[in-house]
């Protein structure tokens, strides 16, 4: 009995009437040869401004490829200037609400960078550098020494300065003396008398290793050792450096961390100015360790940037610097012949902005970014996407435009590790303070002149905006507040982990074949209309819970 209700292979139901179908194994056969043209955009037509305007990240979509390995598999490693690698593409901003010394540890440590403010003084600044690079250590080469006749008072006092109680005591108090003792916390925790020398409490009984030990040996006499502590000494038992069994512990946790490979260190970056004042500064943060100088400035292309970049290379050829912020290909150049070592990439798009609506000047970020990444890849300087990222696909679009890594403020300020407190806002949600450098709050935040004659001339916000003499100040970014969003400990690796999986749909297993693939027209786009961006989100829902990781 013949099939007819339900039968596709009758007439009325073939998809194409007439024509018999294809067999399905030639399917690739004829996809290569009847289509020569791949669904999309390449990169270079879709940002074409002459065909589709200015676009942002919401007004595209990158299409999916092919997947043939785990997302786990996709390697993020990526430079954030021309001899800085990083693990993960992630920066935190230069904000006196987004990176202090906690942002900037705790970002290190999960492979990214954070960038310290400069709305301080510079020795409140250089302290947190301080406190960056002594976090972590391979073979530490300039410990806290403390000498026979330190007290236990000075030793607890060290300990609340420094954040940790574990002090060599030598001789002469210094390097390159003979050891003699080792004090813990657990020494001077409950000593009744302040007064008492160290070494009435300091322990003697010790585990040293000898110079030339290397990192790897000195860390397996460490473990064995159950000792918090491991000098290296010399011959004549003077010593030369120390391991802490803190820096194992940190080594085995944080395997991703941000480090230089001749110290261990965390790397650290600080934002400074471009006026006179900056190159006393700079000298203070080059002092406590600097690895990464970045010139704060709202407009890039100028004559006190471009003259500030040649200072810093001629004076400090060993320090990184990034220049910026630009938007065009003129502006990049400027800084690029002027010898920066990476860029920032940027003007009105941050959460906290308000340039392009109260100077019209600026531009938009998926048009900046690609414009000026394209550019300086030419030259081999690496571009940080600064502004607009919201959620882990702007860091995706960020990153397949060029840009090799992505500056975050808002998204970053909720978390623990930035500064300020927390309070309940009228709503009742749990929020934290957040603003722009360019609002009159940060403009006119009196610490931010500590040290210098005016306030107004120190202050970063007016500094960046260009308006350290202005009577009138014209705001030009805003202050709020923004949900709570945990620890970076926890929102880091989801971001990291969603970039990861973004790759995988995308059908690259790292960074660098994203950036291949956009350049050699592989990997493709597709413009989205306001329809299609309402389609993509959520919607025809009564209520919904948003929970983005667990």
């Amino acid at each position: 009995m013949p099939l007819t209700n339900g039968n596709a292979a009758s007439t009325s139901a073939a998809l194409l009437p007439g024509k018999e179908a294809i067999p399905h194994a030639k399917a690739l056969e004829i996809l290569k040869h009847d289509y020569p043209d791949k669904d999309g955009l390449d990169a270079k037509t879709l940002l074409d401004s002459t065909l589709n305007g200015g676009l942002t990240y919401n007004d595209f979509l990158v299409l999916p490829g092919y997947i043939g390995f785990p997302a786990s598999e996709v390697a993020l490693d990526t430079p954030v200037t021309k001899r800085i690698t990083l693990k993960t593409p992630l920066v935190s901003s230069p904000m006196d609400t987004v990176t202090e010394h906690s942002m900037a540890i705790h970002i290190a440590l999960l492979g990214g960078l954070g960038v310290i403010h400069h709305n301080c003084s510079a020795d409140e600044q250089a302290e947190m550098v301080r406190k960056v690079k002594r976090y972590e250590n391979g073979f530490i080469l300039d410990p806290v020494v403390l000498g026979p006749t330190t007290t236990v008072a000075e030793a607890r006092r060290l300990k609340d300065k420094w954040g940790f109680g574990g002090f060599p005591v030598t001789e002469d108090g210094a390097l390159r003396s003979k050891l003699i003792g080792m004090i813990t916390t657990r020494d001077i925790q409950f000593h009744p008398s302040l007064e008492d020398p160290v070494t009435a409490v300091m322990s003697t009984d010790l585990v040293t290793a000898p110079s030339g030990t290397t990192l790897q040996e000195a860390n397996s006499v460490l473990s064995k050792s159950k000792k918090g502590k491991l000098p290296i000494v010399d011959g004549n038992g003077n010593l030369i450096s120390l391991l802490s069994r803190s820096d194992l512990m940190k080594n085995l946790h944080y395997p991703l961390a941000s480090k230089l490979p001749h110290s261990k260190q965390l790397i650290c970056a600080a934002a400074i100015g471009t006026r006179p004042d900056d190159k006393t500064r700079l000298q203070i943060l080059v002092d406590a360790g600097l690895d990464i100088v970045v010139l704060d400035s709202s407009q890039g292309n100028s004559v006190f940037q471009i003259e500030m970049v040649k200072f810093i290379k001629e004076k400090y050829p060993d320090l990184e610097v990034i220049g910026g912020n630009v938007v065009t290909r003129d502006q990049a150049a400027s800084l690029i012949a002027a010898g920066v070592d990476g860029l920032r990439i940027g003007m009105g798009s941050g959460s906290a902005c308000i340039t392009q609506e109260v100077m019209a000047v600026g531009r938009p970020q998926a048009a900046s970014v690609f414009s000026v990444s394209s550019f300086a890849a030419r030259f081999g300087v690496p571009c940080i996407a600064d502004g607009g990222i919201q959620n882990v696909g702007h860091i995706v679009k960020g990153l397949a435009l060029g840009a090799t890594t992505v500056m975050m403020g808002g998204l970053l300020a909720g978390t623990t590790e930035s500064p300020g407190n927390y309070f309940v806002s009228r709503e009742g949600q749990l929020v934290k303070a957040y603003r722009g450098m360019g609002s009159i709050d940060a403009m006119e935040d009196k610490k931010a002149g500590a040290g210098g004659k005016d306030a107004k001339q120190s202050n970063a916000g007016t500094a960046r905006y260009f308006s350290e003499g202005d009577r009138l100040l014209v705001a030009q970014g805003v202050s709020g507040s923004v949900l709570d969003r945990g620890s970076v400990t926890k929102f880091v690796p989801y971001l990291t982990a969603g970039l990861q999986h973004s790759l995988q749909d995308i059908g690259v297993k790292s960074l660098h074949e994203l950036r291949q693939g956009v350049r050699d027209g592989s990997v493709r786009f597709e413009l989205r209309t306001v329809s299609a961006q309402a389609e993509g989100n959520v919607h025809g829902l009564h209520s919904f819970d948003k929970k983005l990781y667990s």
